[in-house]
């Protein structure tokens, strides 16, 4: 039997990699029965499963674990100490960014409205507050949130950016709430962490300016589900959701069915831009790990000096 030291989820991928160890696992077949020297596994991409996850505990040797999303929140109960995470930071970017903005469009242009009354015949004219001079607060400015910046670019929006930490140009997320009354958009494109989980509970919802837009493509667990109903139901705030908690959303749960509010099944990256850029990511890390140099997007450490040997980073 074949020893398998990189196991990764990308056929193109794969192909590119003829030289070294490698195999596909992508979820559609079943795990490869010899794990023991997989050291470099790359996550399926799909809908969360955990089915993608507890090979882990089945690779000893096991070094790195790569997702292709960026979000890595559904890895952490199946990661054991040494190893090192690294997300798909910039893989998403495009597409998120475009869906982002497309759920901003059509809720500010009330697109909605007119294909509903379109499904029935009628001719709903009317004004929408549309986007051109809207207040547009981007909540989680990592490589999603400046991609959605600059597919705003040309919409004659301002913009203001909020972080975790601070830098030139974006404040820390501990004065959200200052800049939350001003805002006329709020983007929320951050990750879910211990942090900011419900982060938009009552309290931030209640601070957003009247008929304020919030639009989520982060994780549906950084809003509280509940106390965003409450708005929507007082016909105070609108909200755009690519993403719910929970999820998949119940046939009969009452977001369905609130005023004001636009889903989609979270499809931020599911386009055509996918392919090509997991593709580049895959090989590109695990060229980076066979070569004993740096991995790009690590998230929880040990870093990787030489193929094999964790060093700290």
């Amino acid at each position: 039997m074949v020893a398998v030291r990189y196991l990764i989820s990308h056929p193109d991928a794969l192909a590119e990699l003829g030289d070294l160890d490698v195999a596909l696992y992508d979820g559609s077949q079943p795990v490869p029965d010899n794990l023991d020297e997989v050291e470099f596994y790359a996550v399926p991409y799909g809908v969360i499963d955990p089915r993608f996850c507890e090979p882990i505990a089945r690779m000893p040797r096991l070094k790195v674990v790569q997702t292709v999303t960026a979000g890595y929140d559904h890895v952490l109960p199946y990661l054991r100490p040494g190893l090192t995470l690294a997300n798909g930071r910039g893989v998403h970017d495009a597409a998120t960014a475009e869906l982002a903005v497309a759920l901003t469009l059509a809720a500010r242009r009330r697109l909605p409205d007119f294909v509903r009354a379109g499904s029935e015949g009628r001719w709903t004219s009317g004004w929408s507050a549309g986007l051109a001079d809207a207040r547009v607060l981007i909540v989680g400015y990592g490589s999603i949130g400046a991609a959605i910046e600059r597919r705003l670019a040309g919409f004659e929006v301002e913009i203001s950016r909020v972080a975790r930490s601070s830098r030139p140009g974006v404040r820390p997320i501990s004065e959200v709430s200052e800049m939350l009354p001003q805002a006329d958009v709020v983007i929320l494109a951050t990750p879910l962490t211990p942090e900011t989980e419900g982060l938009v509970n009552k309290d931030f919802l209640a601070t957003m300016a009247d008929g304020a837009l919030l639009v989520n493509v982060s994780r549906g667990r950084v809003v509280d589900t509940e106390a965003l109903l409450a708005e929507l139901n007082a016909g105070r705030l609108h909200a755009a959701l690519d993403v719910t908690e929970p999820e998949p959303l119940p046939a009969d749960h009452p977001l369905w069915s609130a005023p004001n509010v636009l889903i989609s099944p979270h499809v931020g990256g599911l386009t055509a831009a996918l392919a090509p850029r997991a593709r580049r990511l895959l090989v590109d890390q695990v060229r980076r790990y066979a070569a004993g140099e740096p991995l790009a997007n690590v998230v929880i450490g040990p870093q990787l000096s030489t193929a094999g040997q964790p060093t700290t980073s």
